[in-house]
C-alpha cells in the first residue's frame, strides 16, 4: 500500500489518537493547511488536553487559543459542541455517526474522518484533497460545490473505501491530494493512481476539479477607532455572538458615512480634540473585502472612560485593553493595528 511507504504518520493528532484529538485537528484543518495548524493544535491540546477541559473553559479562553487561525465560527462551534457532549453524552465523545453529525460544525465528511481516523470505523470522506483526487481519477466534470457533482464524488468515495484499514486508506487519500495530486503542477510521476487516472491519460489534470464560477467579490468599508485613555489602554468593543468575528473583542466601528466627531459625542459622550487617519488597510474574507480606515482619536478631556457606561450602549461589552491583558481572540487586522499603535506610543 502506498501509504505504508509514503503516507504521513507523525502528525501530532496521529499520536495518542482519540476521537477528541482527531476532532479538534479536523476542525482546525478546515480552511487551514497542515503546516499552519500544527503549532495551534499543540498549543490547544496543551491548554485543553481533554474534552472536559474545553467544555469547562470560558469562550474567551478558547478564542484566544484560536487567535490567528481565522474563521472563528470553528472555535465557537468546538466550544459549543464540547458542552453538548458534556451534557448529552456524559462527557464522552460519541462514536455513533448520527450523534457526531449532530454536533455543531461537523458535516458528513468531518464526521466520517473523525470516526474512521480515530476508531477505524467504515466511513467515506470527501474533503478538498479527496475531491481533487477523485475528480481527476474519474474525470468528474463540474465544480464540486454543486450538489450533483458532490454526490457523484461521494459515490466514488464510498465505493472505494475498503472495509479494512479504513483509517490508513482515508489518510492516504488526503495525503495524495495534499502532496501529490496538488492544485497546480501535480506530481503525477509519483502517483500510485497514475495508471487508473483518466485526467492523466488525457493530460487534462488542470481541468479537474471544475472551477468555482467566478463571482465579483464586493467591497465593504468601515472606520475603526483607536481610542486610548491616560493609562494607554485602548477601548475595545465586544462584537455580536454571530457574524464576522462573532464574540471577539474588536475596535469600535463607525459607518463610513458618519462623522466621527458627531458619532463620538452621541455614543461615547466626549468631544474629539484631534483625529489622525492612517492609510486604509484591506482584509479579505471568503465572500467580501473589508477596507478599514483606522482613525487615531484624542479626546478633548479624556472622557473616553465613560464609554462603557453610556446608556445608549447598553447590551454591549466594553474593555480597556492593555497589551499584556488576556482578552481572548482578536481579529487579525485589529491585532495588527494595536501592534502599530503600541510601536508609535513607545
Amino acid at each position: 500500500m502506498w501509504f505504508d511507504a509514503h503516507g504521513r504518520k507523525h502528525l501530532p493528532w496521529q499520536q495518542d489518537r482519540s476521537p477528541y484529538r482527531v476532532w479538534v485537528s479536523e476542525i482546525m484543518l478546515q480552511q487551514t493547511q497542515v503546516v499552519t495548524a500544527i503549532p495551534y493544535f499543540e498549543a490547544f491540546m496543551a491548554r485543553f488536553p481533554q474534552l472536559h477541559d474545553l467544555a469547562d473553559a470560558a469562550l474567551d479562553d478558547v478564542l484566544g487559543r484560536w487567535s490567528g487561525l481565522g474563521y472563528y465560527a470553528r472555535a465557537r462551534n468546538l466550544h459549543k459542541a464540547a458542552q453538548m457532549v458534556h451534557d448529552q453524552h456524559d462527557g464522552v465523545f460519541p462514536i455513533n455517526f448520527v450523534d457526531v453529525l449532530a454536533l455543531p460544525g461537523i458535516g458528513r465528511s468531518t464526521a466520517g474522518a473523525i470516526l474512521s481516523l480515530a476508531l477505524n470505523q467504515h466511513h467515506a470522506i470527501l474533503d478538498g484533497n479527496v475531491k481533487r483526487v477523485l475528480a481527476r481519477v474519474f474525470a468528474v466534470d463540474g465544480w464540486p460545490g454543486k450538489t450533483a457533482v458532490a454526490e457523484l464524488l461521494w459515490q466514488h468515495s464510498e465505493r472505494l473505501t475498503p472495509k479494512k484499514r479504513v483509517a490508513d486508506f482515508n489518510q492516504a487519500m488526503m495525503d495524495l491530494g495534499a502532496g501529490i495530486c496538488t492544485r497546480s503542477r501535480p506530481r503525477c510521476e509519483a502517483c500510485p493512481l497514475q495508471g487508473d487516472c483518466v485526467a492523466f491519460s488525457e493530460q487534462r489534470q488542470t481541468d479537474y476539479p471544475g472551477k468555482k464560477p467566478k463571482k465579483t467579490i464586493p467591497v465593504r468599508e468601515t472606520q475603526m477607532l483607536l481610542l486610548s485613555n491616560a493609562k494607554n489602554e485602548v477601548l475595545l468593543q465586544r462584537r455580536p455572538p454571530v457574524g464576522i468575528w462573532g464574540g471577539l473583542l474588536s475596535l469600535p466601528e463607525v459607518p463610513v458615512d458618519n462623522d466621527i466627531s458627531q458619532w463620538c459625542e452621541k455614543y461615547l459622550g466626549f468631544t474629539i480634540k484631534e483625529q489622525h487617519r492612517w492609510p486604509v488597510t484591506r482584509h479579505t474574507f471568503s465572500h467580501f473585502h473589508l477596507d478599514i480606515s483606522p482613525v487615531l482619536i484624542t479626546p478633548m478631556n479624556n472622557a473616553g472612560h465613560k464609554a462603557h457606561t453610556m446608556s445608549v450602549m447598553e447590551g454591549s461589552e466594553w474593555v480597556w485593553y492593555k497589551g499584556c491583558t488576556d482578552v481572548g481572540g482578536l481579529p487579525a487586522p485589529v491585532a495588527r493595528l494595536l501592534a502599530k499603535m503600541k510601536e508609535i506610543s513607545v
